[in-house]
């Protein structure tokens, strides 16, 4: 039995970050599961609010389980940002891993308030369960932008991060240090990358102890990447990156034969897409080359 938390101890003490990839349908978990595999690392698959609602909470946490049983591998399953305590309990019961609470939109005594109640309630479902925290301001939307919000207004300062870590009792904190949820046009066609401030995220790790997140990962410059990691990210999250991937794959799959009706013939190549975006990622991650 794999727990997520002995995982990230274990990557936290070999200077190395856990992939997090989200997923809304079978091709995104074949995809993520077949790369995570391949390269004998750890994942955690994830899944935000409306991906839930449309696989279904419970059916994704049967699956990810049956993965995980059948292949006794380290593959865990994640409550992408939850929204509301209900959400949040549903996600619970059905067996996830971990579950981001996120009232970053709140100000940061309701924030607090209600992210420690969060953790009282999930952790009575489940004593094993790991709750994330999030404060400040990453932006919404994992999609494509025309423009970049100005988001240096919403950066987490250390004292602040210590003062949430201790007043909730989170397992794991998902701090604004530079990232930004989504992707640029400009992104996309290679133009640009997200930067990060790595003297921050050095200065929260030291200021809270816990693990730490980042999310909004697509599209990060691969040596901020690095130094991010080594500065003490635990867990870094990619959406965008795998959905750009997922419709040029299935694009090609479409146009590779124009009168095919059958679903399994035509995904393959949306599969092979995205996984070749996971094992990049994966192996920048884990320092591996694959």
């Amino acid at each position: 039995m794999h727990l997520l938390r002995d995982v990230l101890a274990q990557a936290q003490k070999n200077g190395v970050a856990v992939g997090h990839f989200n997923v809304s349908d079978l091709v995104l978990l074949k995809a993520v599961f077949a790369a995570a595999q391949k390269l004998n690392v750890p994942v955690i698959v994830g899944a935000s609010e409306g991906e839930r609602e449309f696989l279904g909470t419970r059916q994704l946490g049967a699956l990810v389980r049956s993965i995980r049983e059948e292949s006794d591998f380290p593959i865990f399953l994640n409550a992408d940002h939850t929204h509301s305590l209900a959400k949040a309990i549903e996600a619970a019961k059905a067996g996830f891993d971990s579950i981001v609470f996120d009232l970053s939109a709140l100000p940061f005594e309701e924030n607090v308030r209600q992210t420690k109640e969060a953790v009282e309630t999930l952790k009575a479902i489940n004593p094993a369960i790991l709750i994330e925290g999030e404060i400040g301001d990453i932006g919404t939307g994992s999609e494509i932008h025309d423009k970049a919000p100005d988001l240096t207004r919403g950066l987490t300062s250390p004292e602040q991060a210590k003062q949430y870590v201790d007043a909730t009792g989170i397992d794991i904190l998902a701090p604004a240090v530079g990232n930004m949820h989504g992707m640029l046009k400009s992104m996309i066609h290679g133009e640009t990358t997200k930067h990060l401030d790595i003297p921050r995220i050095a200065e929260i790790k030291k200021a809270v102890k816990t693990f730490i997140t980042l999310h909004g990962g697509s599209a990060t410059n691969d040596a901020d990447f690095r130094k991010a990691i080594a500065a003490g990210i635990n867990i870094i999250h990619i959406n965008t990156e795998l959905r750009v991937a997922w419709r040029r794959g299935l694009e090609e799959g479409l146009a590779k034969n124009p009168d095919e009706v059958v679903p399994y013939k035509i995904l393959p190549s949306a599969v092979e897409s995205v996984k070749q975006v996971v094992l990049s990622r994966l192996s920048l991650f884990n320092n591996l080359t694959h």
